[in-house]
């Protein structure tokens, strides 16, 4: 049998000769080269006529052996009897149902979002100050968390998380945010994305209805699109969620997603009488509120308003927060705190569906609340942040006329832009990222029929010497008019 097209093409580079001989084999045999029942030279013969050291042969044989692609028997070594290999499809071919790919969930989860992938650009929403990051403290935090690690911060982390942040978490809820928690109701999670995905499973049963704000966090409809759920959109107003009695009597709740504090990404707030009507109605219905605090810690007008898990002792409500935009996204650290009444069950069925890790990152952060550094950074950061805010609206001021709509700025890191209805935003925003700007279109969060028309800028990246050029390439992108004239929605 000639062989020799076995070592003939060049060798890829520090590949040794025994891993060529075995691929080129194996896909010789794979791909019908080399046909059933084929007899192999024997190794020193095939040896001598490559050239090459008998080791090497055996290596490929013995392992091809293993792999169930030869049989060696008393009569030498055959290609083993394998499956017939089907014939290629043209590219036009018809794909049977059900290979074409990811599941209709998957594949609903590949809808980008808007400007992900600029998340570097000034104005883009949702990207913490690095530069203000408090390295010093921080990298002493992780320095003792080392040293006093033992080798069971080597595995998975505690159930729940590290038993030490979350009594430190519970802590600092309690005195800052005047939520009545304990460690026991406070479940560590991979970030915000992590923690949905958990309420998504943990509370709701595949098929569900969760009511999702209108315009929203896109990434929150993924999460739950993922795990089963029929994502149900409800406009949001002044006073934030505003679903109608068509809703609750024909899309009823199994979930509630809200971002009460500052609404993502109108920035609206909530009403108090808005929260409380929206806990009975989800208790009457047997709903969970999934609250997510998002940007609270960053308040500016006055404290930041009550979270609705701390209205009444037996609200349905479970809170989600996250440490991405007060530390660093990079962190991967994120919480729920859940009633009493289920923090036993939710955290055993949490341990189930996930395995924890990052105990050393655990065990530094709980000991960098529990020192005052994350309190220290969040009041330099609100500081911080509140110059920021009031130097974009003074340029968007002097740039677009007095007259210019902004909200949002109670709280967070962005503002919005109320666009005039000649003005698509959507249009604005593609303008905007050839100028090298994270510019978002309000209208890409919203889903049909809702309509709205303005920009998202983002200033948390953006430092006040950048403020002016940066406003001034928005002008740029702003100037030309559209013929079509969507509603706001507000």
């Amino acid at each position: 049998m000639e062989l020799d097209w076995l070592l003939a093409s060049p060798l890829p580079e520090r590949l040794p000769r025994q891993r060529v001989l075995y691929h080129r084999l194996r896909d010789a045999i794979l791909s019908g080269r080399l046909a059933s029942g084929t007899r192999l030279p024997a190794s020193r013969g095939l040896a001598a006529s490559l050239n090459i050291a008998r080791n090497t042969v055996l290596f490929a044989y013995e392992q091809l052996v293993a792999e169930g692609c030869l049989v060696a028997d008393r009569q030498g070594t055959r290609v083993a009897s394998l499956p017939a290999r089907p014939a290629a499809r043209s590219a036009t071919a018809d794909v049977p149902a059900g290979l074409q790919g990811l599941s209709t969930r998957a594949t609903a989860a590949l809808q980008p979002e808007p400007g992900r992938e600029a998340a570097a650009l000034p104005f883009s929403p949702g990207v913490p100050d690095f530069g203000a990051f408090p390295f010093r403290s921080w990298r002493a935090c992780l320095e003792r968390a080392w040293r006093d690690a033992g080798w069971r911060q080597l595995g998975y982390a505690a159930h729940g998380g590290e038993p030490a942040l979350r009594e430190a978490l519970a802590g600092h809820l309690t005195s800052v945010r005047g939520l009545a928690v304990n460690a026991a109701q406070i479940v560590i999670t991979s970030g915000t994305q992590a923690a949905l995905d958990l309420c998504a499973r943990l509370l709701g049963d595949h098929g569900d209805t969760v009511w999702a704000e209108n315009p929203g966090y896109l990434a929150a409809r993924v999460a739950f699109g993922l795990a089963g759920l029929q994502v149900h959109d409800v406009p949001v107003d002044a006073e934030g969620l505003s679903p109608s009695e068509d809703d609750w009597r024909h899309h009823p709740p199994r979930l509630v997603m809200i971002t009460p504090s500052h609404q993502y990404p109108t920035g609206r707030v909530m009403s108090l009488p808005r929260r409380l009507a929206l806990i009975e109605r989800a208790r009457q219905s047997g709903a969970w509120i999934i609250e997510d605090d998002y940007d609270s810690e960053f308040r500016r007008a006055g404290p930041a308003p009550p979270a609705l898990f701390g209205l009444q002792a037996d609200a349905p409500v479970v809170y989600v927060g996250t440490f991405s935009k007060t530390l660093y996204p990079g962190l991967r650290l994120g919480y729920i705190v859940v009633p009493q009444a289920i923090a036993a069950d939710f955290a055993r069925a949490t341990a189930q569906a996930t395995r924890a890790g990052q105990g050393i990152e655990q065990l530094a952060l709980g000991d960098f609340i529990r020192r005052g550094y994350y309190t220290a950074h969040l009041r330099r950061m609100r500081a911080r942040y509140a110059a920021r805010q009031a130097a974009l609206r003074a340029a968007l001021r002097e740039a677009f006329g007095p007259r210019v709509e902004l909200s949002g700025g109670e709280a967070g890191l962005h503002l919005v832009m109320w666009l005039p209805p000649e003005i698509r935003d959507i249009e604005v925003a593609k303008r905007a990222a050839k100028l090298g700007l994270g510019v978002r279109a309000l209208q890409s969060y919203a889903r049909a029929p809702m309509t709205c028309n303005g920009l998202v800028l983002g200033y948390g990246n953006l430092e006040e010497g950048m403020v002016s050029e940066s406003v001034r390439r928005l002008v740029v992108a702003v100037q030309s008019q559209d013929t079509d004239k969507p509603k706001n929605c507000h």
